[in-house]
């Protein structure tokens, strides 16, 4: 474990720089006032869960992380029952056919341990520049935009980058900021415009308000890898 020094608990964090305008922001600001976000330098533990989320509805992504984390994860300091997140060794040194039954695909557990292989380069882009950082996260098989994204709010502390490819972050943005029921990514991008150096802090907002557009159609079909 690191220790936590004041930039990777959020102490270096702004958020009384952010004074939205904006009526729902406000609210939700001052609502959320310990809201820092924060930057944990560990790349690959947030890797980790944002791969298992690529492409599958996100209850099905969560309970593959949670069934992983029990399997191949060891017990947390103390005596608090938590288990920390499986170490790239015990990663790489799992079979394919070990995963399959917590509904984890070939495809993506390939990409998994493929980063894993990389570990240790991957903690040293946490003292690079956000921009930079992301910029060789997607050089990796697997690891596209959306990705690198996910993992520069958690790893890199980043305030400000945007998740493109989120098929509804354009959406839940439209909704809240414009009460326009669907949502392009330039519309998106164009309505957090004015909230530029704080616009994941805005995303962050809306989920924790719990802001959601009106859902039409049916919801993706949750799949049963592991019965496969």
């Amino acid at each position: 474990m690191i220790a936590q020094t004041p930039a990777l608990v959020g102490f270096d964090d702004q958020p009384g720089a952010f004074q939205p305008a904006h009526r729902l922001l406000a609210d939700l600001h001052r609502h959320h006032p310990g809201l820092r976000l924060g930057r944990t330098g560990l790349v690959f533990e947030a890797l980790l869960p944002t791969i298992l989320e690529q492409k599958v509805p996100s209850v099905e992504a969560y309970a593959s992380y949670a069934r992983l984390v029990r399997a191949l994860g060891e017990p947390a300091p103390g005596h608090t029952g938590l288990v920390l997140p499986p170490e790239p060794a015990r990663i790489l040194a799992t079979p394919y056919w070990a995963v399959h039954r917590f509904g984890i695909e070939r495809r993506r557990f390939a990409v998994i341990q493929a980063v894993a292989a990389r570990a240790r380069r991957l903690e040293a882009t946490a003292d690079v520049d956000p921009v930079e950082a992301r910029r060789l996260l997607t050089t990796l098989p697997g690891i596209g935009p959306w990705s690198a994204a996910e993992v520069s709010v958690v790893a890199y502390g980043d305030p400000d980058v945007v998740s493109l490819g989120d098929y509804h972050l354009p959406h839940q943005v439209a909704w809240a900021l414009a009460g326009e029921v669907r949502g392009s990514e330039a519309r998106m991008l164009e309505l957090l415009e004015p909230f530029r150096g704080h616009r994941a802090r805005v995303i962050r907002l809306l989920t924790l308000g719990g802001i959601q557009a009106p859902r039409f159609g049916p919801r993706m079909r949750l799949r049963r890898i592991a019965a496969i």
